[in-house]
């Protein structure tokens, strides 16, 4: 009778449970040895997959990176608000500062100026400035300084009469590349109102939140960020799975010295999480170069100081753990079909053909997650951001997955043609795999970015509003300063290189009562000129009055123009000062005109005055507008009128006209799409020029063994030109497909007009072509190289 085990006593079935752990981290790490230890064939192996594993590590660190810059950059851009436009303004004390705007472009650069002019030994010091400029002397940022001291700077210098007596530290900065200067001055003037050009502050800085963001901009942000990581994530595990061909014979040596199959592919799975390691330090390293890169270069205008790339450590970790976790998984989910014996591997004979149906459920997956919100717009909250990312990298995976099987069925279709033609389509209907995981990427780029084009497309012109300016009569205009007369800034903008013509209109209100009038109408002054750009004038001449009774949203002007009333005009008009109102009676035989929109498309109602017929004391009541028409031929007719502007008030800054207007939050994630998608055919041509040169290596001693048996190096370069063309195109037409499937599904999901914008589709797709390309001509010289005899040279 045998023995009942005790309960001390392990069953086999958990001593081989017990064994299995110590088993796999030993097979884990022969595998490893062998990677490291293999000699130069192996550690070129292991380079490879460690180059394409560290750039995509490398880019996943720094985009894990971007919330933490944008929350600097946010920080310190509310760290340094001055603008408070308060109703009251702070009383003066030693502890508060005068500050006034002096915003002003450079070509097409903004600038941020502020003149400061403290009022007691407490005044707040702006931050990243040590302390205050002295009267006529400027703090600058770094790249200011630059600008001014450069020849580009000329112009710049004379509309900045200060002497740089020191430079803006990063806390005041939002990033290295900003042009921003802090000047002293002892000019500026407090008034009991707040204009928005000069305050009076007792300290920097705001706790406002700003304006949250409609449902529409999240959607594109995450979109965004869902399309720039999915090629980063492709590429990564095809860069785990370099040196397939030369893996394959050593795991049939093992399985020769013993080794069962699942030994095998845990050496093999060893093997890549080697690679990925390795990569993971690699990436380190070219994240923390990059990360100082990135403080000296701007793309598409952004640019960060490195000090604020600084990722989240949790996503460190997460990436830490994620990649060599992928790297094994991918590397075992590669090789469940195939059949490793000890005298070789069942691959490279014709493989069984791909399964199509359970690919299309990734795709079909995605469409379902996202099919729930189609219709819901931005009225009706925020967008599930779960089912929007989930539902968008299903079909985007699902690129990957249904590309091997397209190119499988076009490839076996395809017989006829030349030696160059035949060698290539051979080599693809045996690796065909091979082929498509090069294209993964690209396609899955192109496909994401045609999908973000449409959508961008179609919400613009929710962003993108039409300026009603009328640019063929005016193309800049300039507010005239309080306390400076209208004809003196005609005068000096008159005279500036490049401007063919001024007007110049003054608004001002008038109504029938000194408090709280119960009709009111505008008060437009010019001269006979300037008023004939706001109004159709019969006949005129200085000293004339005209009325406008049809103009629109104008009520009461034809109640009020009647002869031997009495008007007043208010003396705070834009302004909350408090005056006595001027008294005006409308002449006998006051002029009637017709409405006629002004150059900046409003049509003006009320009373016309002329200089002559305007009360003297309400010339200064009236708030002025000079109209520029310029020579556009003339090189920076902007910046000469800038710095006349400046001569005659250092706060002012012209308004430059342009046919369109587009919001600054929309443009901003478009222009870190840029930014983003730049980087990424960065590393998609990187990547593939890695992947490219792999398969060539691997290829040396055939190709060698070709050119020996008499094959022209030309019919070899063709066919390998041919094994690159035919997944891409057949890549490049699916990502189509499916870019514009997600496309049209995004503008339905935010009530969005469908339409398709073919030419930055087309122009998406020749990008991704013209990459490959790209990579293809680099791999040429070293192609050429490997044909060579010594090729057949082995130990």
């Amino acid at each position: 009778m045998s023995a009942r085990p005790s309960p001390s006593t392990p069953l086999p079935e958990a001593r081989r449970a017990a064994r299995g752990i110590p088993q796999w981290s030993r097979d884990f790490g022969m595998g490893a040895k062998f990677a490291l230890t293999g000699g130069r064939e192996a550690w070129v192996r292991v380079l490879l997959t460690a180059v394409g594993v560290g750039l995509g590590v490398a880019l996943l660190l720094l985009t894990t990176a971007i919330p933490s810059a944008l929350a600097s950059r946010h920080d310190r851009e509310r760290g340094r608000n001055d603008m408070t436009y308060q109703s009251v303004v702070e009383k003066k004390s030693d502890r508060t500062l005068l500050i006034g705007t002096a915003d002003t472009t450079f070509r097409d650069l903004d600038v941020r100026g502020r003149v400061v002019q403290p009022e007691g030994a407490r005044a707040p010091l702006p931050p990243g400035v040590k302390k205050f400029p002295a009267v006529g002397d400027m703090v600058v940022s770094p790249a200011l300084d630059r600008l001014l001291k450069s020849s580009d700077g000329k112009l710049l210098r004379e509309r900045l009469p200060y002497r740089v007596a020191g430079t803006i530290a990063d806390a005041g900065l939002v990033d290295p590349h900003e042009l921003a200067f802090y000047a002293g001055t002892k000019d500026l003037k407090a008034t009991t109102h707040t204009t928005g050009r000069i305050e009076r502050i007792d300290a920097f800085g705001s706790s406002s939140q700003g304006e949250q963001m409609d449902p529409v901009l999240l959607l594109l942000v995450l979109i965004v960020f869902v399309v720039l990581l999915m090629p980063v994530a492709v590429f990564i595990a095809a860069a785990v799975r370099f040196g397939g061909e030369r893996r394959d014979r050593r795991l049939a040596a093992l399985r020769l010295v013993g080794a069962d199959g699942r030994m095998t592919r845990r050496i093999a799975a060893g093997e890549a999480l080697a690679g990925a390691l390795v990569g993971l330090v690699l990436g380190a390293g070219f994240f923390l170069i990059g990360r100082q890169i990135a403080g000296m270069i701007s793309v598409f205008r952004i640019s960060v100081f490195p000090s604020d790339l600084n990722p989240a450590p949790a996503l460190v970790a997460l990436v830490a753990v994620a990649v060599p976790a992928a790297a094994v998984a991918v590397t075992l989910f590669a090789l469940r079909g195939v059949v490793i014996e000890p005298l070789g591997v069942v691959r490279t004979a014709r493989p069984s053909r791909r399964r199509l149906w359970w690919r299309l459920l990734l795709p079909l997956g995605g469409l379902a997650m996202l099919y729930p919100m189609i219709g819901q717009g931005r009225s009706n909250g925020n967008f599930n951001e779960y089912l929007v990312v989930g539902g968008v990298m299903l079909l985007l995976v699902g690129i990957t997955a249904l590309l091997p099987w397209v190119v499988e069925a076009v490839v076996n279709r395809l017989n006829s043609g030349g030696v160059a033609w035949q060698l290539a389509i051979r080599r693809l209907q045996l690796s065909s795999g091979t082929a498509a995981r090069m294209v993964n990427g690209i396609a899955v780029a192109v496909a994401g970015a045609i999908a973000l084009q449409m959508l961008f497309a179609g919400v613009d012109g929710d962003y993108t509003k039409a300026s009603k300016n009328d640019l063929s009569r005016a193309q800049m205009s300039i507010r005239v300063p309080d306390g400076v007369a209208m004809s003196e800034v005609v005068r000096q903008l008159s005279t500036t290189k490049g401007v063919r013509h001024t007007s110049a209109l003054g608004t001002g209100q008038i109504g029938d009562g000194r408090n709280e009038p119960e009709r009111q109408a505008s008060v437009t002054v010019g001269d006979c000129t300037a008023l004939r750009e706001a109004a159709k004038l019969p006949s005129c001449h200085d000293g004339d009055v005209f009325a406008v009774e049809d103009a629109k949203w104008d009520q009461h002007t034809a109640n009020l123009d009647m002869a031997g009333n009495k008007l007043f005009i208010d003396p705070s008009y834009g302004t909350s000062e408090k005056g006595k109102e001027i008294p005006w009676t409308v002449p006998k035989g006051i002029k009637i005109a017709d409405s006629r929109e002004d150059p900046t498309g409003y049509e003006r109602g009320g009373f016309l005055f002329t200089p002559g017929a305007l009360p003297e004391k309400a010339a200064s009541t009236v708030e002025g507008t000079v109209y520029l028409q310029l020579d556009e031929s003339v090189p920076d007719v902007r910046e000469f009128v800038r710095n006349s502007a400046a001569k005659i008030d250092p706060l002012a800054d012209p308004d430059n006209w342009a046919a369109t207007t587009q919001s600054k939050r929309f443009t901003s994630i478009r222009t870190g799409l840029f930014v983003g998608a730049t980087c990424v055919l960065i590393l998609i041509g990187a990547s593939l020029l890695v992947s490219q040169l792999e398969q060539l290596r691997e290829r040396k001693k055939l190709l060698s063994s070709l050119v020996a048996f008499g094959t022209r190096r030309r019919t070899l370069s063709l066919s390998v030109l041919w094994q690159t063309a035919i997944p891409i195109a057949l890549g490049l037409l699916l990502a189509s497909v499916v870019g514009l499937t997600l496309g049209t599904v995004l503008l339905k999901m935010t009530d969005t007009p469908v339409a398709v914008d073919w030419a930055s589709m087309l122009s998406m797709t020749g990008i991704g072509a013209g990459v490959v390309a790209l990579v293809t001509a680099l791999s040429l010289p070293p192609l050429i190289r490997l044909m060579r005899p010594d090729g057949l040279r082995t130990e």
